[in-house]
């Protein structure tokens, strides 16, 4: 694609929606206008995600229309019912995000696809529920998740509620590429579609049936309806979509003493309070802290703009406030869950537990220690929800948890999608526990890492945008995999998984064998201890992800061969 044509082309588009139109006059970086228009919006593993403005590699009503109508054709060609149970959509908090679900609404219509629309905000997780709830055929949710004000994005989702697996996600990329002209696609009447029942608006129909189900997450009730109100908590939406059901969530099952954020309970589409509403950052919990500290709480949580990623903050010994990973968090779940069953005689003998490949290893030893398969599948709660849907078909496991090291947890499957509000009863359920037994969540982790060994994760993510960072991305994966190192950091590596070539390299023996899963462009490389750091393009954001998951007999000696290790890749990946 010559950038400046596709630019020239827009321009002289009278029909161009005119605060597109304006932007584009106004604009005189050419960088910008490059990065703008250089190739299309990439329609990735969960849809599509960017900056929001003009320009075919930008989110906007026509980017937005042509993914829908890629959307469409492929409902269309799974015939008249499909069409008929149709697709329902959410939205979260940011910019455009409305008016970019109905237009996906008016794409659907105009091919006689029938639409249910919430009338107002909404989690990622509710989103996933309702296709099952509605039996819809598919679902849409207008988000970009924890990025930056300035994003917005469109994820897809199938039947079983999960992000559209590779079949289906495939199926609606091949008609969105064969859409020559972005600006021809067509789109119904917003009324016309609710007058003729084609488009539904919905309310509450769904939140009820959610949050029943929700309840059902809670292991212990005796504790929680007893002492549920002794728990103090502070919580924070970080401006987004968690507030409402999540308030309602906690209070339905007895954790009553909650402390909202003020600052950040409102929806807010400029996220004013923070830099990045990531709850995975300390920066992003610096106000609900401040509360905690008033309050003297015993457990901050937070909740991501879409509500699918919960952050937590913990009390230590000190008194002090102390920000969980996301394999820490899902640590303590799945420690405190698998406990409580066993305990109940409620663990069944097919019990299974499923992470990605790029979450710590100290959850596969937990499961072990209950006697509980932990199954590996790609980054992407898609692929546990794949999974889920063959433990049904097959009756091969029964399903127990499901995690991501990025702050995503499922503890059951009635959504098929990470889900904030279910995690967010379940930390403070194992944080109840904890506190009726006198302790805190910093002492049940350290008891963990005592039981099963020190782990110590760390992610680095660079940032590389435009044409030149996306072929300095490629270039980085290119050169490991024509040239592996024999170390990193002074350790020796030992065995390598390349998931775009589907294969596992042991590297003394030199023996090879198959990866039985799908593609994916990710290397991990395991040191001899088992260790291990992985590379990984993300496929929403122009960036390249360096996880690093690092053993140690010791706190001390995790650290120091994670700082070890983790400068030794960036030298490599920086000359």
């Amino acid at each position: 694609m010559q950038w400046r044509d596709e630019y020239e082309k827009w321009l002289a588009n009278e029909a161009l929606e005119a605060g597109l139109k304006e932007s584009l006059h106004a604009e005189k970086d050419e960088k910008v206008l490059e990065d703008s228009f250089y190739r299309n919006m990439e329609f990735g593993t969960a849809g599509m995600r960017g900056v929001l403005g003009a320009g075919t590699n930008r989110m906007n009503i026509y980017t937005i229309r042509k993914a829908s109508e890629g959307l469409a054709r492929y409902v269309a060609e799974n015939g008249e019912e499909a069409k008929k149970r149709g697709v329902v959509i959410a939205y979260d908090c940011r910019h455009m995000s409305t008016e970019f679900a109905y237009e996906s609404a008016r794409v659907l219509g105009y091919h006689g696809i029938k639409s249910y629309v919430f009338e107002t905000l909404r989690p990622t997780p509710e989103l996933s529920y309702a296709v099952r709830f509605l039996n819809t055929f598919s679902g849409i949710v207008i988000t970009a998740s924890h990025n930056p004000a300035e994003y917005n994005g469109y994820k897809v989702y199938g039947e079983d509620g999960g992000q559209m697996p590779p079949h289906g996600a495939d199926a609606v990329t091949r008609y969105i590429d064969a859409i020559d002209d972005i600006f021809a696609v067509q789109v119904a009447d917003k009324d016309a579609l609710i007058a003729d029942g084609m488009l539904d608006v919905i309310s509450e129909k769904v939140d009820t049936p959610y949050l029943e189900d929700v309840k059902t997450v809670i292991v212990n009730n005796d504790l929680v309806e007893k002492h549920g109100k002794d728990l103090k908590i502070v919580f924070t939406p970080l401006h987004g979509t968690g507030g409402m059901l999540g308030l309602k969530a906690l209070e339905s099952v007895g954790f009553t003493n909650v402390i909202q954020v003020a600052e950040q309970f409102e929806p807010d589409p400029n996220f004013t309070t923070v830099k990045s509403p990531n709850p995975e950052n300390r920066e992003a919990f610096e106000v609900a802290i401040g509360y905690g500290e008033k309050y003297d709480a015993d457990l901050l949580v937070g909740t991501d703009p879409d509500a699918d990623r919960l952050g937590v903050v913990i009390r230590t010994k000190s008194g002090k406030y102390d920000v969980l990973s996301g394999n820490q968090i899902g640590a303590l779940i799945l420690h405190y869950l698998l406990k409580q069953k066993q305990a109940q005689n409620e663990l069944p003998k097919n019990a299974a537990v499923l992470k990605s490949i790029v979450t710590s290893d100290l959850g596969t030893l937990i499961a072990k220690h209950f006697d509980v398969e932990m199954i590996e599948v790609l980054t992407g709660f898609k692929f546990i929800a794949e999974q889920i849907h063959n433990f049904e078909t097959t009756g091969s496991h029964t399903y127990e948890f499901g995690y991501e090291e990025s702050n995503g947890f499922m503890v059951k499957p009635f959504t098929r999608d990470k889900d904030a509000i279910q995690a967010l009863l379940a930390i403070c359920e194992v944080t109840l526990d904890s506190k009726q037994a006198g302790k805190t969540l910093a002492e049940d982790l350290e008891e963990i890492y005592e039981q099963f060994g020190y782990f110590k994760e760390d992610l680095v993510s660079l940032t590389m945008g435009g044409k030149d960072g996306s072929e300095q991305i490629s270039n980085i994966m290119k050169s490991f995999r024509e040239s592996m190192p024999a170390e990193m950091g002074g350790e020796k590596i030992a065995k390598v998984e390349d998931y775009q070539l589907s294969e596992r390299h042991y590297i003394e023996s030199d023996k090879k064998e198959a990866i039985d899963m799908s593609k994916s462009n990710v290397i991990k490389c395991f040191l001899e201890d088992g260790s291990w750091f992985c590379l990984r393009p993300s496929g929403t954001e122009p960036k390249i992800k360096f996880y690093f998951s690092i053993k140690g007999e010791t706190e001390a000696a995790a650290t120091e061969k994670l700082e070890r290790v983790r400068e030794g890749l960036l030298k490599i990946v920086e000359k």
